[in-house]
């Protein structure tokens, strides 16, 4: 398995460690619930050094990234960041992604899917006919996630620039924890607001992070979080997860993600998702919560009142914040609607369910 440069780090803190995307991460140091409610009430730290970024550059980079991506990056100007997905040629999602504006029209971030990084740069490189500058830095980017409600003000005594004001979907580029260049945005996966802080893994720069974000914030309450808690916020909030919610046979107009789908331009697919959005799809991503009591999984059959199957469960779990399960299912058209009652088909039982709006969590 490969290492994120704060491996030692949870190894240290007694996290329980697993297998995520080829990387040996922290899935829990004490309770998912106790790292849950962390994040939604005070601050919490998140190793995501997994993720991968790579940089676009050139007189034709702007180009590239319209052409591969569903959402307009044009409407970008430095400093900002937008959320949006590589469409394959079926209408389905290579992946999701952030896209950076470094500079406008001439140098753009792209951060994608850990599990996705190898297939992503094979992707974006066979569009590349103008020979726009790619550079994958993926292996040499430390990425931590300070998220919750006080991370910004935990966190700003480390930075030079103002990072409490620091508006939704845009970044600054800092001196932090005495290291230079270090990238923070205001974008997340938990809906808790708080900041990602990209930086050169080089001269030790991860731990001097490490160890001043948790000199200033652990008076404060300050935790580190691992990835099973990261799920079950970011399901909450109904952020979609590629390989579950979201993967290359679902469109984003199924996805709900028709807001980051602009037919102001060319893109990949356009034709294919322009006659879906024209005649309507034939299935919804919607969230439920269970009326009866189970908890719904990944995969789990989701059946009409008559016991025709309709649809499957992408993700479920049993929400700490609302004390109750929750999940996201592809259902036919015809069951999306909110209020309908759904079966979810749990060990061969079939449990009542409602679908409701999204997100479950405000």
């Amino acid at each position: 398995m490969k290492l994120t440069p704060f491996t030692n780090n949870h190894i240290a803190l007694g996290a329980k460690m697993a297998e995520f995307a080829g990387y040996n991460m922290p899935i829990s140091y004490t309770s998912i619930n106790e790292e849950h409610q962390t994040v939604r009430n005070n601050a919490g730290v998140f190793d995501v050094s997994h993720m991968g970024e790579f940089i676009l550059k050139g007189a034709a980079a702007l180009d590239l990234v319209q052409r591969v991506t569903s959402n307009d990056a044009s409407k970008l100007k430095e400093g900002g960041v937008q959320y949006s997905c590589l469409p394959n040629n079926d209408g389905g999602i290579v992946d999701d992604l952030l896209v950076y504006c470094l500079t406008p029209n001439e140098a753009y971030m792209l951060v994608v899917n850990a599990s996705n990084i190898d297939k992503d740069w094979a992707w974006i490189s066979q569009h590349n006919t103008a020979g726009v500058h790619m550079e994958n830095i993926s292996e040499r980017t430390g990425l931590l996630a300070v998220q919750g409600p006080n991370a910004c003000k935990i966190l700003q005594e480390l930075a030079d620039a103002d990072i409490a004001n620091l508006k939704y979907y845009t970044f600054v580029k800092t001196r932090f924890a005495g290291v230079d260049n270090v990238l923070i945005s205001a974008t997340g996966y938990t809906g808790a607001g708080g900041v990602e802080i990209y930086f050169k893994d080089e001269q030790d720069n991860a731990q001097k992070i490490w160890n001043e974000i948790f000199r200033v914030g652990t008076p404060q309450g300050l935790k580190p979080i691992g990835l099973a808690a990261r799920d079950t916020l970011r399901l909450e909030k109904g952020f979609a997860l590629y390989g579950n919610d979201i993967d290359d046979t679902t469109s984003p107009l199924e996805a709900g993600l028709g807001w980051i789908t602009k037919f102001t331009k060319d893109f990949t697919a356009k034709a294919i998702l322009e006659k879906q959005k024209a005649e309507g799809v034939s299935r919804k991503l919607v969230g439920f919560e269970m009326i009866d009591r189970g908890i719904p999984r990944h995969h789990y059959r989701v059946q009409d009142a008559a016991g025709t199957d309709i649809g499957y469960v992408t993700s479920g779990t049993q929400s700490p914040s609302l004390g109750k399960a929750i999940g996201m299912a592809y259902v036919s058209k015809d069951q999306s609607t909110e209020g309908s009652e759904i079966m979810i088909m749990v060990r061969d039982r079939a449990l009542k369910a409602k679908v409701v709006k999204l997100p479950f969590l405000d």
